[in-house]
């Protein structure tokens, strides 16, 4: 099966997307193209579901830079893909050829362009790295390599929806802690449960931090389970694991 890809308009003509799960060699409950080294499918489908994406991407496995995700703030800067990869939760780069890789289940995967500049990034933003930041902290990275943040453009891929995303009282209680404001990113669900607008919270971060165009593709990883693996979903389901999906942008 061909990979099916999510591009966005505000980053064309540069070489990125938003891989679905569509055109994988996994099986089972990660039927699909699961890119997720930490998942516990089969190491050889993993693997070659990587590979599809790097030539999909056209570079080599060895020149999909990726980070150990830790839900954190932390941005490292990318000069060569082959190093071992760090802890973090985002990634900057100037140099061509390299392809900037994220892997997502229901968090937000972020891709970023300054195309005058030269400068490409790509952030992996749960609730908990968007509320520490990470966003901000990818594009002040940017900035550092020498993009203009009035020129930096910003797409967030296939995530969780309001609609799906029913979180408890504690947790709308920290947001209101950390500020007032974000009661707009909550709506009242069922009994003492709201629901969460994540890709709201990723935009509005964008727009604050001076981010002029940035949108959402409005797909939802929770409700459509033969395009996205969702991490919330596999866990309703009671399901064993999970796939990943892999968002990618390059120069």
């Amino acid at each position: 099966m061909t990979l099916e890809i999510l591009t966005s308009d505000l980053l064309s003509p540069l070489r990125h997307g938003f891989f679905t799960r569509r055109g994988g060699a996994s099986s089972g409950i990660f039927e699909g193209l699961n890119c997720g080294l930490g998942s516990s499918d089969q190491r050889q489908a993993v693997e070659l579901n990587r590979a599809r994406v790097a030539a999909a991407m056209q570079v080599s496995p060895e020149h999909l830079a990726r980070v150990n995700q830790v839900h954190s703030a932390d941005v490292a800067v990318i000069q060569e893909a082959t190093k071992p990869p760090v802890s973090a939760d985002a990634m900057v780069t100037n140099v061509p050829g390299i392809a900037l890789s994220i892997l997502t289940a229901d968090c937000q995967p972020v891709l970023f362009a300054d195309q005058e500049a030269g400068v490409i990034g790509a952030a992996h933003a749960g609730w908990r790295g968007a509320l520490d930041g990470i966003l901000e902290a990818t594009i002040d990275a940017m900035v550092n390599l020498g993009a203009e943040r009035e020129r930096i453009k910003a797409a967030i891929g296939p995530t969780i929806s309001q609609n799906a995303y029913e979180v408890g009282p504690e947790f709308f209680e920290d947001f209101m802690a950390e500020n007032p404001d974000n009661a707009r990113f909550f709506a009242n669900g069922t009994g003492d449960r709201f629901l969460f607008d994540l890709p709201g919270l990723g935009l509005q971060r964008l727009r604050s931090a001076g981010i002029a165009e940035a949108e959402w593709t409005r797909h939802c990883t929770y409700s459509d389970p033969k395009r996205f693996y969702s991490y919330r979903r596999t866990t309703h389901e009671e399901q064993a694991d999970y796939g990943r999906l892999m968002s990618c942008i390059r120069l």
